[in-house]
């Protein structure tokens, strides 16, 4: 029989191990070699045991996407009705707003806040309960609603078509409602079946943030009372810390997690998922279910005294003018104070350094350059003039600095990539040809061969603590299936809602077709042969590529470049439509229309899925919640335009509509009209200046400084403004 070589036998008849000499090398070299060997197979060992917890905690994450998802109240009518009705809501007071400043706002957790607070309300009335992922689809309609008139272009564009355009530019085109509501209908669908496919690269592979997206989980979890982690997330930190530890990276300490489950204080949530139930110093816990009622209640009061406002100063229109620099000064250089709530709210949402930065804009706009070139000759016109005053001069400068900000910051978005991870590429790339050889990405075969996948639910048996000397002599073969089991885990599918709950791959081609065919017949329709069929076609295939870009920055930063993506789509119109054609204006206009409503959509349902995957939602249902919100949303958006422009003047003293004159003199302006005097020259050194900056924060992403440094479209807003 052949001697037992385990470590406990011996390898002579008395039992003594026979000694031999050493041919590693002094022996204290050999000490540290096997000090050195040991720690590696612990590691590899700990390793591969919190690759098996972390599978369990994949298959327990999965299942909790799979119960919600399967929940009946992923999507109701009173749901979708509910959420119709605070769209409108929104969809009005973005119109207001968004005819005076250009900005617009999602408000999506005012909107989940209330519907909760209306079914809440009604709870004992209803026969079912009002779940979190019905919260979800509440808050994707009204969101969807809320935000076409920014999509559609009634803050800007269309004004421009409307009001701006000279005759010799073959304006103004005065559109009726039907009209409006065949554009409106034409380019607010593609962007949202383009995001769907998206979803799986951005959401489920790299994860990422979507800040308000994410926030608005955890706020619609905290109002249901589920503060808990789904585990949904800690594979991807705990993944990625054991994947760097093998690439020879820094890493971070992770204890192993017990098999009863992770507990509170070993178990640090990552910052896509901060929601918690922690005490404080004194052991109590806050009540978040019974918050509700303060929320609402303070909801209540903003919008009663806003709209009390808003009812006064129609009469007064003094209110929005009040000169608290003097008479002199608010008579010569529109130095005037305008208190209206609706700026207050959105400075609240838009943060104190957005804010900051709009009021450097507004000082460097009205404080200096309105003066600089009314005296010296530049603007002779009346301060107020959009043609011929200063008003209107400051406008290019603001111009040079928003399109400065956004070939440099979509520069970076679509450079990034390739620069943060290219070497990784080209290593991973080298390394599959030493090995496989080029042949194998010709190879259609997926199988994964010398090891097993293992189920979530078992314990690994290969990876089973064993003595000292013991996992001294298998320790390569420990190493290399921790290995084999950390690759294994790679190529597993992520955690995502069960396939029936998710959009086809049918369903997305035969939309986005649809989509991109209707959008080009609407524009036909509503334009006619204004526009060339050729050039709709390249702004909706351009509009698809920059959305992209935009869904990475709106992931990354919390902000959607829809302003930056529409100022580089007329950039590059301006070089395929010949400055001779009568309608350049025209075609420069609607191309960047396209673009900015496709990338707006597309943003704004990837915020939405991005709340609905960590709520456990259906994608199905808030991807047909977004399309019925949007839908409703071309209709109810026509109407407001057309009331609020026929009771109030526009453009006039409330509506000034700033964001159309942006539009349309920045189509003249790549179209190749003349400029005021030495607009040129100022916008060229703001471009270069304004450029460096946004280098600047880029390059200074997520460190204390970069807040200091003034913000391209936040400065420019605050110019025109």
């Amino acid at each position: 029989m052949a001697p037992d070589r385990g470590c406990g036998s011996t390898g002579s008849a008395n039992g003594v191990l026979p000694k031999y000499k050493s041919i590693t090398g002094p022996e204290d070299g050999s000490s540290a070699s096997n000090l050195q060997g040991e720690e590696a197979i612990e590691d590899a060992e700990d390793d591969g045991q919190q690759i098996t917890n972390q599978r369990r905690r994949r298959s327990e994450a999965r299942k909790y996407l799979a119960e919600h998802a399967e929940e009946g109240q992923n999507f109701t009518v009173r749901g979708v009705l509910v959420g119709l009705v605070i769209g409108v809501i929104i969809c009005f007071s973005n119109m207001y707003f968004g005819l005076q400043t250009g900005w617009v706002s999602g408000m999506s957790m005012p909107a989940a806040l209330i519907g909760f607070a209306f079914f809440k309300s009604i709870a004992k009335y209803i026969d079912y309960p009002f779940t979190p992922v019905e919260n979800v689809l509440v808050q994707t309609v009204a969101g969807a609603l809320g935000t076409m008139p920014l999509g559609c272009g009634f803050v800007g564009v269309i004004p421009a078509l409307n009001y701006m355009l000279r005759s010799e530019e073959n304006g103004p085109l005065v559109l009726g409602v039907g009209k409006l509501i065949i554009w409106s209908l034409g380019i607010c669908f593609f962007g949202v079946v383009f995001a769907v496919p998206l979803r799986q690269e951005v959401i489920i592979r790299e994860k990422l943030k979507f800040p308000s997206g994410t926030a608005t989980a955890l706020m619609i979890r905290v109002l249901h009372g589920n503060k808990g982690n789904a585990g949904m997330v800690e594979h991807d930190s705990r993944m990625d810390t054991l994947k760097h530890r093998h690439r020879g990276e820094p890493y971070t300490t992770i204890e192993a997690v017990p098999s009863g489950g992770p507990s509170a204080e070993d178990e640090p949530l990552p910052e896509t998922y901060p929601e918690r139930e922690e005490q404080n110093e004194e052991g109590l816990r806050m009540d978040y279910r019974s918050d509700w009622k303060s929320k609402i209640q303070l909801l209540v009061i903003s919008f009663s005294f806003s709209a009390g406002y808003t009812v006064l100063s129609y009469f007064i229109p003094h209110l929005r003018k009040i000169p608290v620099f003097g008479l002199p000064l608010a008579s010569n250089w529109l130095w005037t104070l305008n208190p209206s709530p609706a700026y207050v709210g959105q400075g609240i949402i838009m943060g104190h350094t957005t804010t900051l930065h709009m009021l450097l804009g507004a000082i460097a706009g009205w404080g200096i350059l309105s003066p600089l070139a009314k005296n010296k000759g530049w603007a002779p016109g009346p301060v107020s003039d959009w043609a011929t005053g200063s008003k209107g001069w400051i406008v290019w400068v603001s111009l040079a600095i928003m399109l400065a900000d956004s070939v440099v910051s979509i520069g970076w978005l679509a450079a990034r990539p390739l620069f943060l991870n290219g070497g990784r590429y080209a290593t991973e790339f080298r390394e599959r040809v030493r090995h496989s050889g080029w042949k194998s990405f010709l190879s259609t075969d997926q199988s994964r061969k010398g090891y097993t996948a293992l189920d979530a639910s078992e314990p690994s048996t290969s990876l089973i603590p064993r003595p000292a000397c013991h996992r001294r002599s298998v320790g390569d073969r420990s190493l290399r299936e921790s290995l084999e089991l950390i690759k294994e885990d790679r190529d597993l599918p992520d955690v995502d809602a069960p396939a029936e709950y998710l959009v086809s791959n049918r369903v997305v081609i035969v939309g986005l077709i649809a989509s991109i065919a209707f959008c080009i017949g609407a524009i036909h329709f509503t334009f006619g042969d204004l526009v060339p069929l050729y050039a709709t076609i390249v702004a909706v295939l351009l509009a698809l590529l920059l959305s992209v870009m935009g869904v990475r920055a709106l992931g990354e930063t919390d902000l959607n470049p829809v302003s930056g993506i529409s100022k580089l789509t007329q950039l590059f119109f301006a070089l395929i439509i010949p400055q001779s054609n009568k309608n350049s204006v025209i075609i420069n206009l609607l191309a960047g229309a396209v673009s900015e409503s496709g990338a707006l959509q597309a943003g704004d349902m990837m915020q939405d899925l991005k709340t609905g995957h960590l709520v456990g939602a259906a994608p199905k249902a808030q991807f047909y919640g977004q399309l019925i919100g949007s839908f409703v949303g071309a209709f109810v958006s026509a109407g407001v335009y057309k009331l609020y422009t026929n009771v109030y003047e526009v453009p006039g003293e409330l509506f000034q509509v700033p964001t159309g004159y942006v539009w349309i003199f920045t189509a003249r302006l790549v179209t190749g009209q003349g400029l005021p005097e030495m607009a040129w020259q100022w916008a060229l050194g703001a471009g270069i200046l304004f450029a460096v900056t946004t280098g600047l924060r880029v390059a200074g992403q997520g460190k204390g400084w970069q807040s200091f440094i003034p913000g391209g479209i936040a400065v420019a807003v605050g110019e025109f403004c």
